[in-house]
């Protein structure tokens, strides 16, 4: 029997403070086991650009610590490729990788090719065994496409290098950064897949799912857990005839790393050094309410408007955490405010559409309503910021009739008509407002985040004094004051 222990994590999304201790639980492992029978995968989403050492180190953080911790191999997750230029991905693995970093179903645009840092499979000997390891990731393709890069269909990857590495490998391991139902999909119609890693749906599997003679594992997020399977295989039989798997807790009590916590330590320090760089001097505070109308959500909606030469500028005031003081404003504290990594983006938008959304955000359960995944970082959706529109609007009526007229510039909104409306993408996928997921031709703006959309317009004066003029005008209190 050959024996192999597979370590592995997933969607870590740059919580550091878990690294430590991963680094450490691998280590323990490595003495237990001779070094030769362990295998350690990291199923991608490792950096969050929402992170303070990810951002303010261009996310060499993410690779010294991944290099210190001693993976043998990862794969890109969407919150690599989508939150990093190819450029920018190219220049930071291929100079401080001490691992192969996988894509399997990404291929550079113009031409078609993997490019010279990714590998599209790989094999590796442990334990006396050809392992063929596929990572693949999931297809976003209109914005891949958008940062100069073709993503395939997963499942055909899989299938086709499957079939490739089968004979010539003892196991195949599938690094599947593309969610449950789809490794269930996977297991189900590919014959030949040893063992799925999972990730991307954040999903915990305290023991192993055996699926059509396929055993799937993951191990959750931000290092809560790291995953443990031990697998035994009979070279004669060419099958694996025992396989353990569990998740372990990387609880607060857990041994450190001392030298990958001194690692971080250098790093948190590097980080607030670079985004320590000054954007602007706000001669006045900008203030932000979550459940109303604020001058710094108005100044991110008309900012969004010119950034995407739209007609209207909608942004859900949720995207941003706290107001800003005035004095000195910096990188960092814009991504304290802003962390999430939020395109912006144009469409067409019906005057209908619009107005339903209007109507929505003025209702406590859109305004409180907690919101998961699709980039958001924020606590709750809060209240729609706008700019381009006039919402008058009055407070005592029914919901769904409290809007009176809506002006777009000067003209009555006409419910009929396509409007040009600049936003984010997050709406586009049906979160926080249905009808924002209605708009046709949607163009994503890619690579730039609304942070950096705040970052220029706090540094324009009229912007700043026009964000303080009232979109919304609540014809009861305007009525009662009378």
């Amino acid at each position: 029997m050959r024996r192999l222990l597979i370590l592995h994590t997933n969607d870590l999304h740059s919580h550091f403070e878990m690294m430590p201790k991963i680094s450490a639980y691998f280590n323990q492992a490595r003495r237990d086991w001779p070094s030769d029978q362990v295998l350690t995968l990291d199923i991608g989403d490792h950096m969050d650009r929402m992170s303070p050492e990810t951002e303010g180190t261009n996310a060499i953080a993410n690779v010294e610590i991944m290099n210190a911790t001693g993976y043998d191999a990862m794969v890109l997750g969407n919150n690599e490729g989508l939150t990093f230029t190819p450029d920018f991905l190219r220049n930071v693995f291929r100079e401080n990788a001490c691992f192969p970093v996988l894509g399997s179903n990404i291929y550079e645009r113009a031409t078609h090719l993997t490019p010279d840092w990714l590998l599209p499979s790989l094999t590796i000997e442990k334990s006396g065994l050809k392992i063929g390891i596929i990572g693949v990731t999931a297809a976003y393709p209109a914005y891949y496409e958008l940062l100069g890069w073709d993503v395939t269909d997963p499942y055909e990857a899989v299938k086709t290098l499957t079939e490739q590495l089968r004979p010539h490998t003892d196991l195949i391991v599938v690094m599947s950064h593309l969610g449950l139902p789809m490794d269930r999909r996977l297991a189900e119609g590919i014959e030949g897949i040893d063992v799925i890693l999972g990730g991307h749906t954040h999903h915990v599997l305290e023991e192993p799912l055996l699926i059509s003679g396929t055993y799937l594992a993951a191990a959750g997020k931000f290092g809560q857990y790291a995953g443990h399977i031990e697998l035994a295989y009979d070279p004669a039989q060419r099958r694996i005839t025992q396989f353990q798997s569990r998740v372990v807790p990387m609880t607060t009590g857990c041994e450190d790393d001392s030298s990958v916590a001194a690692l971080l330590d250098r790093f948190r320090i590097a980080g607030a050094a670079a985004l320590d760089e000054e954007v602007a001097q706000l001669r006045e505070p900008l203030r932000l309410d979550w459940y109303g109308e604020s001058p710094l959500g108005n100044l991110l909606a008309a900012g969004i408007r010119r950034w995407t030469s739209a007609d209207i500028g909608l942004v859900n005031s949720g995207q941003l955490l706290q107001g800003l003081k005035e004095g000195r404003l910096t990188r960092g504290r814009l991504l304290d405010i802003c962390p999430g990594p939020i395109n912006p983006c144009r469409m067409l938008l019906s005057g209908a559409d619009l107005l339903q959304a209007l109507e929505e955000s003025l209702l406590p359960e859109f305004m409180e309503k907690p919101i998961r995944g699709l980039g958001f970082r924020g606590e709750v959706l809060g209240a729609l910021s706008v700019d381009g529109l006039t919402v008058e609007w009055d407070s005592s009526r029914a919901p769904y009739e409290r809007i009176l007229a809506v002006r777009v510039g000067e003209e009555l909104l006409d419910l009929g008509r396509d409007y040009v409306v600049g936003t984010i993408d997050m709406f586009t996928f049906g979160s926080g407002y249905l009808s924002l997921s209605r708009g046709k031709d949607v163009v994503y703006m890619l690579p730039e985040f609304i942070r950096d959309v705040l970052a220029r317009e706090v540094t324009d004066r009229e912007a700043i004094t026009d964000s303080h003029k009232a979109r919304f005008i609540d014809k009861m209190s305007s009525d009662a004051r009378g």
